[in-house]
């Protein structure tokens, strides 16, 4: 009538019935209240779930891939195309990943038209993927491990403020905002090398 199409509304009792099932389904903290770690994957140890992985479900899936002798892909994503991508192929391919992010695709990550004074925009691009890449890894539901790419002596400003994001999030929920980080002082002497590895490790060892 008047050129408008009339669409008719799923039945009440099924609309209700999927969103009960949706909120039930999540598992990241900032979009429900259900504790996350819950396991889902009956042929992986006990602590995996769907998700980020982090503290014993993070060991436990390396532990679990060495002992069966397979790799874990690491992808460095630039984007959320890049990071669904992956999270899909994962998901067909029934495996675990890992996802990671450097310095440089960090900033692209955050657009280049944001200031990088003080590594901002690789400290900004870098977070705001891991707040995507944990929404998202739930809702395809694969174990993910969130890492970031090598980073040299002249990049520790960047691990620095993701470490203060991390501890921001390991006060709110219990675990770190990422999985895991590499540090790569290669061309440091080893002196140096092991000071600055302990001073980061330590900070690190506080959150799990």
């Amino acid at each position: 009538h008047g050129g408008r199409r009339r669409v008719r509304a799923a039945p009440l009792r099924q609309r209700v019935v999927a969103t009960a099932t949706a909120t039930e389904d999540k598992r990241f903290p900032i979009l429900s209240k259900r504790p996350a770690g819950t396991g889902g994957f009956p042929n992986l140890p006990e602590s995996i779930h769907p998700g980020v992985l982090t503290g014993k479900a993070l060991e436990d899936m390396l532990d679990w891939a060495k002992q069966n002798e397979f790799a874990i892909p690491a992808v460095n994503c630039v984007s959320t195309s890049s990071i669904n991508s992956c999270l899909e192929a994962a998901r067909k391919l029934d495996s675990p990943i890992m996802i990671q992010f450097s310095s440089g695709g960090s900033q692209f990550y955050a657009g280049k038209g944001l200031d990088n004074k003080e590594y901002h925009a690789c400290i900004a691009g870098a977070v705001a993927g891991a707040y995507h890449v944990r929404a998202m890894a739930e809702q395809y539901g694969v174990p993910v491990i969130l890492h970031t790419d090598h980073c040299s002596k002249k990049l520790l400003p960047w691990l620095d403020g993701l470490l203060d994001a991390n501890e921001r999030y390991f006060e709110r929920h219990g675990e770190p905002l990422f999985s895991s980080h590499m540090i790569d002082l290669s061309e440091e002497p080893l002196e140096e090398n092991i000071e600055l590895c302990v001073q980061y490790l330590t900070r690190m060892a506080k959150m799990n």
